[in-house]
């Protein structure tokens, strides 16, 4: 039994003396039903019924004259003379609105798109129905004409017009007029401040039903709209019709029994020239699959079947005569296969909601199946997640966790992936949304969501923001990271790292966006580090491998792993078995910052100054700083403006020197990230690189040299190039970019030419006197010197 809820209840009786908020409309045209006698034969039945009677003689429905929808037609004949009952004359009613004005509003405002006029029709259908069952339960009278509570289209593609019934509450003259007369009562220079008045008060504009408009989108395609309804209450039969553009419409009483129905609304559009392929079956179909499929009556579309048999052929006189020349063969009549074509009601919304049954009813083959055939994929899910929420606020909901990436580019920040499909009581509303329900860095998630009160505008099509809104994105987003939690608990790792690989960027986005997830987003991060080159590792096992009298969490952020690795800033971490996370990704620097900390243990940038390793030795800096004190003033007057300071360092071990950032500037990699900006400009953001701290290891022998060279001669030119130089050197190994990098070369040529000098070059040969004749050597004779004392000489 369906279960309306509590607002649906008090909706219902509020309108109960009143016309329903549906506004269908039905065709004048007479009717051609199958001929029995001279007299017109149709019955209703009851839309259970399964089996499918086919005609023995069937001939092709003539759809031009055939608009009783509710009806099964037996056979087709020859169309019925209809001028035997002329229709009354109604009574004209003039609207109270400029129609060149609301005319304008429906086609060029609240209708972003012509094809859902079906589903408003449709949506006006259902309601009527629901109202009429809400109602017989109390007053079973009002089923006593027919109980079949259904909906059913027929079009008519060769002239344009399709038309719409439904067996619900129907309505009477005066709803009639108070119905579809709504919007003109109103005006549309009120309605226009009324929807003015509701935004600028920040109020829910939930104007759907308000101002008739969902039965005039009929006139986003049609010209003409006719109406034609009966209530259980009244023994009359009503017809309204108006035109689109006109100022006035015509409400009579439908005085031809052939057009007559038991109960319900019959709606007739007359469509426009450049819209009659809205008339096509294929067409409409396809609308109801997409808007209406899982509404919870059921639809039925007049389409055109075949059914095959063999009829017998005619035989060829010739040999026909010559198998009568031969006794011998058995004489056989010959056939032929035909495809009989019939017309008959197909059930188009036979598919029940998945997100309406129970959980423990379906099965994961059940929601992998829905996945695929709602979003067009062809994997399956990584994760499902099938919830209810009640309270407040109530709606339903099935999200999906895809196993790949879409292949557009800009889904990480194009919030507009069409990935969520919204249901307004089962009725398709809209997949365009523009982070009303996920955020941005979500918007990979796919799935449905159904609610029967949300805030939507007067078009259906624009969800409106509100506090209902903020609380269904607020449970969806905790559903989501639910569901990606779950995945990355999996026993199988490699889930996880598929997920990471596809959607990692779009968690890092949130750390940056979504201050408020930060808890739930951190525990799904995965970084390289120091002590985990291959594998990626959570920050949960980063801290569980902290050291006991570590504090913070250490990151250096580099383009690669291999410059990572190599970095000078790691020599002293290493020695004491410290892990540093290796921040690759261009966007992982910015999310850890917004992330400040976790679990009680801040994030620190091994690049900036005053790093703390928690090895602190005041007695020993304060003797480093006598002895190296007057270095650093000497270096800091040769570098001048370049640093903002000459430190000694605790960070270094092997290197002579490093160039670390100042403790609010840019990192050396945020520096490199934002020159490369198409549009950075680097002369407004100057301030957030000034400041540079020159660090030195006192324990280095060409510090020590430098100490020398600066107690002895400040000025020596060699002492102040090998300065430049290191500056230079410790520029590069850093992560900086030298502003000059011709001059750094220029340098390092001349140092390798000082160094390089004369250590690989021959010793130089001993020279001989050329011989007189070629090829003879000449005979040198040796000369006898007799040695002589020191004190022998004169």
């Amino acid at each position: 039994m369906h279960r309306l809820s509590r607002r649906s209840v008090s909706t219902i009786l509020r309108s109960t003396g009143s016309a329903s908020r549906y506004w269908s409309a039905a065709t004048a045209v007479p009717l051609s039903d199958s001929v029995v006698d001279g007299e017109a034969k149709f019955r209703w039945y009851s839309v259970s019924t399964t089996g499918r009677e086919i005609p023995n003689k069937t001939k092709q429905l003539n759809l031009k004259h055939t608009y009783f929808l509710g009806t099964r037609y037996e056979s087709t004949a020859a169309e019925s003379d209809s001028s035997s009952s002329p229709p009354s004359v109604g009574e004209k009613y003039e609207y109270q609105a400029e129609v060149s004005r609301l005319m304008d509003l429906i086609v060029n405002s609240l209708y972003s798109n012509k094809e859902v006029f079906l589903r408003e029709l449709i949506s006006n259908a259902s309601d009527a129905l629901d109202k009429l069952r809400f109602l017989s339960v109390t007053d079973s009278e009002l089923l006593k004409d027919a109980a079949e509570l259904d909906i059913r289209i027929q079009t008519d593609k060769d002239n344009g017009i399709i038309t719409i019934t439904d067996s619900g509450i129907g309505m009477t003259r005066q709803e009639l007029i108070d119905c579809l007369g709504t919007i003109a009562q109103s005006g549309t220079a009120k309605f226009l401040q009324a929807l003015k008045d509701s935004k600028d008060a920040g109020a829910d504009n939930n104007l759907i039903g308000q101002f008739g408009v969902g039965f005039y989108s009929a006139f986003l395609v049609a010209d003409r709209v006719v109406v034609s309804t009966k209530s259980p209450r009244s023994d009359k039969q009503y017809v309204w019709e108006g035109e689109a553009n006109a100022s006035s419409y015509t409400i009579r009483e439908d005085t031809d029994p052939e057009n007559h129905i038991p109960r319900g609304t019959r709606l007739t559009l007359y469509l426009k020239r450049d819209d009659k392929g809205f008339a096509h079956p294929e067409r409409i179909q396809k609308l109801l699959k997409n808007y209406s499929q899982f509404v919870s009556f059921p639809i039925y579309t007049w389409q055109e079947k075949g059914y095959t048999k063999e009829v017998e052929v005619d035989e060829d006189p010739a040999e026909a005569k010559k198998d009568e020349q031969d006794d011998t063969t058995e004489k056989k009549k010959k056939t032929k296969t035909v495809v009989e074509k019939y017309w008959d009601w197909e059930l188009s919304n036979e598919t029940q909601p998945i997100w309406l049954r129970n959980p423990k009813e379906v099965s994961t083959e059940d929601y992998n199946e829905f996945y695929k055939k709602t979003f067009n994929e062809y994997l399956e899910p990584l994760a499902s997640s099938h919830f209810t929420t009640e309270g407040e606020v109530e709606f339903r909901s099935i999200l999906y966790v895809p196993a790949i990436a879409s292949t557009g580019k800009d889904d990480i920040v194009n919030p507009k992936t069409k990935n969520i499909r919204l249901y307004v009581k089962r009725v398709f509303i809209s997949d365009d949304f523009d982070g009303e329900l996920f955020p941005r860095y979500l918007s990979f998630v796919k799935g449905v969501v159904d609610s029967n009160d949300l805030p939507l505008n007067v078009s259906r099509e624009i969800l409106q923001e509100s506090r209902i809104v903020r609380i269904m994105r607020k449970r969806l987003v905790r559903k989501a990271f639910d569901m990606i939690l779950g995945i990355s608990m999996s026993e199988n790792r490699e889930d996880y790292e598929k997920f990471w690989d596809n959607f990692g960027k779009h968690l890092k986005l949130g750390c940056i966006e979504d201050r408020e997830n930060h808890k739930r987003i951190a525990p799904l991060l995965r970084f390289f580090s120091s002590q985990s080159e291959e594998e990626m590792i959570s920050l949960d096992e980063y801290v569980e491998n902290m050291k006991p009298e570590q504090k913070d969490i250490y990151y250096i952020a580099s383009d690669s792993i291999t410059s990572a690795r190599s970095t000078p800033f790691l020599e002293r971490l290493l020695e004491k078995d410290l892990e540093v996370l290796f921040l690759v990704d261009p966007i992982d620097e910015i999310a850890i910052q917004n992330l400040k900390s976790y679990k009680e243990k801040n994030f620190v940038d091994i690049t900036k100054e005053d790093l703390d390793l928690g090895d602190k030795n005041e007695e020993k800096e304060k003797i480093m700083k006598q002895e190296f004190g007057q270095t650093c003033d000497w270096i800091k007057k040769r570098l001048g403006d370049k640093v903002a300071s000459v430190q000694i360092s605790n960070r270094l071990s092997s290197s002579p020197c490093v160039l670390v950032s100042g403790k609010f500037g840019w990192s050396a990699n945020m520096e490199r990230l934002m020159k490369s900006q198409t549009v950075g400009d680097m002369s407004s953001l100057e301030f957030m690189r000034g400041r540079r701290v020159f660090e030195i290891n006192p324990e280095h022998e060409i510090i020590k040299n430098l100490t020398a060279a600066c107690r002895s001669n400040q000025d020596d030119e060699d002492a102040l190039r090998a300065v430049d130089l290191l500056y230079d050197a410790a520029l590069v190994s850093s992560g900086y970019t030298p502003e000059d990098p011709a001059q750094l070369g220029g340098k390092i040529y001349e140092m390798m030419g000082m160094a390089l000098s004369g250590k690989w070059s021959p010793p130089p040969e001993v020279q001989h006197p050329v011989s007189s004749q070629p090829g003879i050597p000449e005979i040198l004779e040796a000369e006898v010197v007799e040695p002589v004392q020191a004190d022998e000489q004169k």
